[in-house]
């Protein structure tokens, strides 16, 4: 049986509890972030005639933003929460694919396993690091003890194999995936947040209306509310899928790349040791 080693296994848990304290402060701190900006900068008097912010016209889009309403800074979050996130993945699978191109090092792999050398082989995984080195690393070490197990044949040992670059692949590709949830819960949150500012205003706008009929500043301000929330909210969920759909494209390319590597160092063993 192939079994995962022990340090490994310690630095993935690391990994995922700084990943989750990460999320843990952003969340906060984006949401506060955005409430300071709502008050602070957009809701200065200068982005509105005579300084008058609560009854004087807006004079640029900073006002017609602040105009948005309470849920205004709440999806002003959302988004800001979608750009922490992406930078913090883009770094994350960026360490993940190691110091070169993922494709150059597979190829320099597969050269070295058909040459049958595979000390070279661990050497590049060494210089190159990353998660997908970590794997192949671990397959070619599985590959060197099966060399020298006497006990099993040719069949049992190519799937003790397998299974080691299965076991590390499990390791390595959850960190890989995290707070990807979060950019995809942003998708139908910032939404759905988007509407229900939009539908407020609309109850608002409706209620000028019927109270007073010709108070044009009151429905402007109330129908601008419903704009602005449903403009945010779209956004935030366009950005959102586009980052989610990115990283998740990001990540198959680096799967694609340790099973095929994987299936390169399982055919090379069986091949090489078919007829011992």
């Amino acid at each position: 049986m192939a079994n995962a080693p022990t340090k490994p296994t310690t630095v993935k848990k690391e990994s995922s509890s700084a990943s989750g304290m990460f999320a843990t402060l952003t969340i906060p701190l984006c949401i506060v972030t955005t409430i300071l900006i709502y008050l602070f900068i957009l809701g200065d008097p200068s982005h509105y005639k005579g300084g008058d912010v609560k009854a004087g016209e807006t004079v640029d889009v900073f006002g017609i933003i602040h105009r948005g309403g309470v849920l205004v800074p709440l999806v002003m979050g959302y988004v800001l929460m979608v750009i922490v996130f992406s930078i913090e993945r883009f770094i994350v699978i960026g360490k993940a694919s190691g110091t070169a191109s993922v494709d150059s090092f597979v190829r320099k792999v597969q050269g070295f396993l058909t040459a049958g050398n595979i000390d070279a082989a661990s050497a590049e995984c060494d210089k190159q690091k990353g998660s997908v080195a970590n794997v192949i690393k671990s397959g070619l070490k599985k590959y060197r003890e099966m060399e020298s197990e006497a006990t099993l044949d040719v069949d049992q040992k190519t799937l003790a194999i397998q299974k080691d670059i299965e076991e590390a692949t499990a390791l390595e590709m959850p960190m890989l995936e995290q707070n990807l949830t979060i950019i995809a819960t942003l998708v139908s949150i910032g939404t759905l947040t988007g509407l229900l500012g939009t539908v407020i205003g609309m109850i608002k706008a409706f209620a000028e209306l019927a109270g007073s009929g010709a108070n044009t500043a009151a429905l402007s301000s109330a129908i601008s509310e419903a704009l602005v929330n449903t403009a945010l909210g779209i956004s935030t969920s366009a950005l959102s899928i586009v980052m989610y759909n990115v990283f998740t494209s990001k990540i198959d390319g680096l799967t694609y790349a340790i099973d095929e590597t994987g299936f390169s160092i399982v055919s090379t063993f069986a091949a090489t040791h078919k007829n011992k």
